[in-house]
């Protein structure tokens, strides 16, 4: 019988199946860090439990980690009783801990691959919901609850509920990699299925435009899968993912045996039916900016910020969602895109701080300075991606042009440390999500790629990274 990658991959990692109910997973890696696990630790002592596979269990601190300096002591009292919490919780269950002061230490769906972890044909979860992000590796990897974490660490399977298959064919050819990248293919699918167009399913990208892309950009694409309302994305591993993967720190052994197997097993058969499918053309796609409060209110930079009815097209709730949102990123309808001026400018999160993303967005900056209106900052996804980068000297570049350069981990993606946006502050951000306070109380955030947020840097306002001049 015809399979999907993602039915491989599930039914590979059935322990035990009910009929009209969820099946139990075994999963291959489970990753952890300071804010979602805590929890999960308590429930361990209280019921007098071990973790089960403590060899298959990494931690990291990303989220609460101060960017600027690693000897800042952490100010929030909460953010500092986690970071202590995961390092005794790690300590106390045998758990490796790559902590503020390791030189892998890094936002978790970052180093997961970087350090040969993230597998193909392999099931990866941690409480984090972009763990999809590994899901560009051919791996079955999702967020999970608190409450998940524990059964987890307990028995090294979780129940789950079956999902469907969805099939999203990238047609067409890019012609402008430089300007038109993943973050753009992936906000223009999330601004036409919407934000609930993957409720249900795994998505699995498929085509030439997404072979032609590479690991760290399919990476980007998967990452933003659940703003689709997708539980995971997926692509099928090629030779680009087995070269990638091949002399990481915790790459196996056995590597090239499994890279055999991989070869042949973890595709989708030619006949294999998918319960959703939506098609792309990337051809006349331009760089994307978001407007609204959701991934999916989005517009081409050439555009402009549409009115409530327009976006709607008859929809009274979608209006109502609309007309708040533009009041809250105090837009109005029918404003150039170009005309939004920004005062902060966050190269960074999981979405967009990998090497590749940084020089980039290095070549649209480099000979240029920031606006003096603007604030800008580049986040490092990881201190191997810090290494690399400085390496190549792309940190003199971006502090050449102004913009402060920052140690690694989440940083303003998600407000939870304290790079933050204040009240009224507009940003041009490579993060993941636009939601109201995301990135601090009343800021206002607009998602774009790192190219576009560089570009925005350099002349205070959104600009069409095709017509600036690129050193």
């Amino acid at each position: 019988m015809s399979q999907t990658l993602f039915e491989k991959i599930w039914e590979s990692h059935v322990v035990v199946e009910k009929e009209n109910g969820p099946s139990l997973l075994y999963i291959d890696r489970h990753l952890i860090h300071e804010v979602t696990s805590p929890q999960a630790f308590d429930g361990l002592r209280m019921k007098k439990r071990k973790v089960r596979r403590p060899d298959l269990t990494i931690a990291t601190m990303d989220h609460n980690v101060p960017t600027s300096k690693r000897t800042l002591q952490i100010i929030d009292q909460t953010s500092a009783i986690q970071i202590q919490t995961l390092e005794k919780n790690c300590k106390e269950f045998c758990i490796k801990l790559f902590d503020m002061n390791s030189p892998y230490q890094g936002i978790v769906h970052v180093i997961g691959p970087q350090l040969g972890i993230t597998l193909p044909g392999t099931t990866i979860v941690c409480g984090d919901s972009h763990t999809s992000t590994q899901g560009a590796f051919g791996a079955f990897a999702f967020g999970i609850g608190t409450s998940d974490i524990e059964h987890v660490l307990v028995s090294q399977t979780l129940w789950l509920e079956t999902l469907k298959p969805f099939e999203i064919q990238i047609e067409g050819k890019i012609r402008n990699p430089f300007a038109i990248t993943a973050k753009d293919i992936i906000l223009s699918i999330i601004k036409n299925i919407g934000t609930d167009g993957g409720i249900g399913t795994v998505i699995e990208y498929r085509g030439q435009v997404i072979t032609d892309l590479s690991m760290e950009q399919r990476m980007t694409i998967c990452n933003m899968s659940v703003e689709a309302g997708a539980r995971a994305g997926l692509i099928a591993p090629d030779q680009k993912t087995f070269d990638y993967l091949r002399g990481r720190k915790y790459t196996p052994k056995n590597y090239e045996d499994l890279v055999e197997l991989w070869k042949d097993d973890l595709k989708s058969d030619p006949n294999a039916k998918f319960e959703k499918s939506f098609r792309l053309n990337v051809d006349d796609i331009a760089p994307q900016v978001s407007w609204g409060t959701n991934p999916a209110m989005t517009s081409d930079v050439t555009e402009t910020v549409p009115s409530p009815e327009e976006f709607a097209k008859g929809d009274e709730i979608q209006q109502k969602n609309v007309e708040k949102a533009l009041q809250y990123m105090d837009l109005k309808p029918g404003t150039d895109i170009t005309d939004i001026n920004i005062d902060r400018v966050f190269i960074g999160s999981c979405t967009n701080a990998r090497l590749e993303d940084l020089i980039e967005a290095s070549k649209v900056v480099k000979g240029k300075k920031v606006s003096k209106k603007v604030r800008a900052m580049v986040v490092p996804g990881s201190q191997m991606v810090k290494k690399e980068a400085e390496k190549m000297g792309l940190d003199k570049i971006f502090k050449e042009a102004n913009f402060d350069w920052r140690e690694s981990g989440c940083s303003m993606c998600l407000g939870m440390n304290p790079d933050i946006l204040k009240p009224g502050e507009r940003c041009a951000s490579t993060s993941n999500r636009n939601f109201e306070g995301r990135q601090g109380a009343g800021g206002r955030t607009h998602l774009v790629s790192p190219v576009m947020a560089a570009a925005a840097a350099i002349v205070g306002h959104f600009v069409d990274v095709r017509e600036m001049e690129i050193n």
